[in-house]
C-alpha cells in the first residue's frame, strides 16, 4: 500500500508502549486506540495525544479510515480478535501466542490466505538486540555449523490476570521456540529478504512434564505440571532443538533464554537477569573458553526517528504507560518490520503460517506431555 499506514492499538497494558514508536515512525500515522475500560482508555488518549478512540473492538474495525490493527489482547482474544480484522481488511499484528489450539491457528492462517492481508506474530524475542547478536555471529560463519539449540522460558505468574492460572506451561512457548527455528530460517528479521525466504519449521516434538503444581491450579485447564520440557525436530535439519517453560510453583528468576551450539563458538544468552551473553570458542586454553560480550542495539537497522526507542525510557512524561525498551530492545524493529510487511516491502516475519507453526510446536508438545512423551507431529499450514 502506499502513503503512511495508519494504525490502531488493541489492548493499552503492554500495548501502549507502541504508541509512541508508531507516532514517530515516518511510515505511519497512529491513528486509533481500543480498550474496554473507558477510564484507562481516556488516560492513555489524552497521555499520548490519540483522538481516535474505542472501546468496542468491532466498531474499530468497521472503521474504514483503520489499515492495521496490533492486538495486545489477553490471550485467550488473539485468535477470534486476528480472524475478525483479516475479515474486515484490515492487516494485523499480534502478540504472542497465536492461539491456543491447531483449529484457532487454522482459522487464522485461512483468514489471512483469503484477505490477502497482512498478518506478523509480534514474537519479541527474534527481534531482541541478542539474538540480532547471535544471528550475526552465525551470518559470518563466526558460530560454525550449529550443532544444537535450546531455548528456556521461565517465569512466575502468580497474581497474574484470571486466565493465566494453572495455564499449560507450554501454550506460551514461543518465547523459547522461536529464536530456535529463526537462527535456521533466512535472515528475514534483520534484512530485507527474498520474496520467498526459506523458513525453518518444527516437523515432531516430544515433550515431558515434571513436578506437579497446586490442585487448585490445575483444575481450569485439567494441567499439572510444573515445568514443561520439549525436543523437536526441524524439517530439513541435522539439529534438534530443547526447549524448558514453566508458569507456576517454580523457584526461578524471569528468564527468556537462548542458547547456540556451533562447532567453532557457542553463544549462551544469560543465566541471571543483566548479565551479558557468554561466548565459548572452541581450541583456547580451558579458562580462556567462556568470554562475556557485550551486545550491540542494531538500531542502525531502523529508521532514525525511531532508533532511540530501543535503549532507556527516553521520555519520562509516559512513564507510568512505559517499560523502557522491553524485550531487548525489540519494540521498533518489530513495528518497522510490520510495517514495511503492509507496504510490501518486505515479507511478514514471523508470517501466519511460520506463526501457527512456532505456536503449535508448544500445543503439540502439551498434547505429548499429556500423552507421557508421546512423539506428535506438527499439523501443516503450508
Amino acid at each position: 500500500m502506499a502513503g503512511k499506514v495508519r494504525v490502531a492499538i488493541v489492548g493499552l497494558g503492554f500495548g501502549a508502549e507502541f504508541i509512541p514508536i508508531y507516532q514517530a515512525h515516518p511510515d505511519a500515522e497512529m491513528y486509533a486506540i481500543c480498550q474496554r475500560n473507558e477510564a484507562n482508555l481516556k488516560k492513555v488518549g489524552d497521555s499520548f495525544g490519540v483522538a481516535r478512540r474505542y472501546t468496542n473492538y468491532d466498531e474499530l474495525i468497521r472503521d474504514p479510515n483503520v489499515d492495521a490493527v496490533h492486538i495486545n489482547s489477553p490471550i485467550p482474544d488473539h485468535a477470534w480478535m486476528s480472524v475478525k480484522a483479516l475479515q474486515a481488511g484490515k492487516h494485523v499484528a499480534c502478540t504472542v501466542p497465536m492461539g491456543t489450539s491447531v483449529e484457532e491457528c487454522r482459522q487464522i492462517v485461512g483468514a489471512q490466505k483469503k484477505s490477502g492481508k497482512t498478518y506478523m506474530m509480534m514474537e519479541t524475542v527474534v527481534y531482541s538486540r541478542e539474538y540480532l547478536f547471535a544471528r550475526d555471529l552465525y551470518d559470518r560463519g563466526t558460530l560454525g555449523r550449529i550443532q544444537f539449540l535450546r531455548g528456556s522460558h521461565q517465569q512466575d505468574m502468580d497474581g497474574w490476570p484470571d486466565y493465566w492460572p494453572g495455564l499449560p506451561p507450554m501454550w506460551y512457548a514461543t518465547h523459547c521456540v522461536s529464536p530456535c527455528l529463526a537462527i535456521l530460517s533466512d535472515a528475514v528479521a534483520a534484512t530485507p529478504a527474498s520474496p520467498k525466504p526459506n523458513i525453518a519449521l518444527a516437523e515432531s516434538v516430544v515433550c515431558h512434564g515434571s513436578g506437579r503444581i497446586r490442585e487448585e491450579l490445575i483444575k481450569k485447564y485439567n494441567s499439572p505440571f510444573a515445568v514443561e520440557t520439549a525436543t523437536f525436530k526441524i524439517k530439513g535439519s541435522d539439529v534438534i532443538a530443547e526447549v524448558t517453560r514453566s508458569l507456576f510453583d517454580t523457584a526461578r528468576q524471569y528468564r527468556e533464554s537462548f542458547d547456540v551450539t556451533g562447532s567453532k563458538v557457542s553463544f549462551e544468552w544469560q543465566q541471571v537477569e543483566g548479565e551479558d551473553p557468554v561466548l565459548h570458542t572452541r581450541g583456547l586454553p580451558e579458562p580462556q573458553i567462556p568470554k562475556r560480550v557485550k551486545v550491540p542495539d542494531f538500531a542502525a537497522l531502523l529508521p532514525e526517528p525511531i532508533r532511540k526507542f530501543t535503549g532507556a525510557i527516553h521520555d519520562a512524561t509516559h512513564l507510568s504507560f512505559l517499560q523502557g525498551a522491553g524485550h531487548g530492545g525489540s519494540h521498533p524493529h518489530l513495528a518497522h518490520h510490520f510495517l514495511m510487511a503492509v507496504q510490501g516491502k518486505q515479507p511478514a516475519f514471523p508470517d501466519a503460517g511460520t506463526s501457527a507453526n512456532w505456536t503449535c510446536v508448544g500445543i503439540c508438545a502439551h498434547e505429548s506431555a499429556m500423552k507421557g512423551g508421546a512423539r506428535v507431529d506438527l499439523p501443516s499450514f503450508a
